[in-house]
């Protein structure tokens, strides 16, 4: 989300603890989960417990970003966007710094190969970090004209990146605020979805069919139909689910699990909504705003979620769809 938009939201709806300046207030009460339907005791108990595994890592504007879970090494990538600073979480030893100086990396996933892909705030471009560590810049201008910071990032099962850029930052001469997506082989950058008010979180449905996005601005969800080559289906979009209410927190990062169903910050929380778009639980954290979510842990049923300054988990029932994913033949989803 754009550091003018984090700003706005903290000072309107935020109280923020003298001193430190951390995201610390709590705005719920007791953590909890709360259950709107039956369906949600297939997801997630209510009875399960909601940990903190780290506090201190950001604030309105700069915050804690990115989860991305590293299933090979057993660990979770997260960024400190206020420091500039890529931080690692290992289950039983806590969180230490993997990297200094990330560009002010906000969303992170890792494509095909395994690569980190990160969104650089700082520098206004997306770039891929390579086995030996050198970089390797994914996009960072369209039709000549420079991108405004991108934010999120998802990598499709054919290697197919794409980016969002929500900037109330843009300039005169930058280029559009949107949905864009970079080929496979990094040959070609296309817009792919613009006019919505601050595209943020991005993730595929588990068929690849639909590209969630969220709309942080009116705090919505919404769905765009793709074709198996990944572009727009049509150039219809449609609210997928409206996540607005009287409580602070806002619409930013999502994801998926294997059975469709989508966890995405909202007023109050942290939603869980079904493949429909119906609201089936909330986790009620007790911070102001969810900055993004990851799937994680040996079997991929710990879902991590970052709030401003935090990073917490809770376990879950059904897996989430790995990171990076897994390739699909070509049409097949579609027969």
């Amino acid at each position: 989300m754009s550091r003018r938009h984090m700003l706005k939201l903290a000072a309107t709806s935020v109280a923020v603890i003298a001193g430190g300046g951390l995201d610390t207030a709590r705005t719920q009460g007791v953590r909890r989960i709360e259950q709107y339907a039956a369906e949600l005791d297939a997801i997630v108990s209510t009875a399960e417990p909601i940990r903190e595994l780290g506090s201190g890592y950001g604030v309105a504007g700069s915050p804690a970003e990115g989860p991305v879970w590293v299933a090979e090494s057993g660990y979770l990538l997260f960024n400190n966007m206020q420091t500039s600073q890529r931080l690692k979480y290992t289950p039983g030893q806590g969180v230490t710094v993997a990297r200094d100086k990330t560009n002010g990396a906000n969303g992170m996933t890792r494509d095909l190969q395994g690569r980190l892909v990160s969104a650089e705030r700082d520098t206004r471009r997306v770039s891929r970090t390579e086995a030996d560590g050198s970089i390797t810049v994914v996009a960072e201008t369209f039709q000549g004209r420079r991108l405004p910071p991108p934010n999120d990032v998802v990598v499709k099962s054919d290697g197919a990146i794409y980016f969002t850029t929500p900037s109330l930052e843009r300039g005169p001469n930058d280029a559009a605020v949107g949905v864009y997506r970079v080929s496979p082989g990094l040959d070609s950058l296309s817009l792919i979805a613009e006019g919505l008010a601050i595209p943020n979180g991005l993730a595929f449905s588990p068929d690849e069919r639909i590209l969630y996005v969220v709309d942080s601005g009116p705090r919505h969800v919404i769905a765009l139909d793709v074709l198996p080559d990944g572009l727009r289906a049509n150039q219809e979009s449609r609210i997928f689910a409206d996540l607005g209410g009287p409580e602070p927190g806002g619409s930013d990062g999502m994801k998926v699990d294997t059975a469709g169903n989508v966890y995405v910050g909202g007023a109050g929380g942290l939603y869980v909504l079904n493949s429909q778009g119906k609201k089936l639980g909330r986790i009620v954290h007790g911070l102001n705003f969810t900055t993004n979510v990851a799937f994680g842990g040996a079997d991929w049923r710990t879902l991590f979620f970052t709030t401003r300054s935090t990073l917490n988990m809770v376990r879950v029932k059904i897996p989430g769809t790995p990171v990076p994913p897994t390739r699909k033949p070509a049409g097949d989803l579609w027969q």
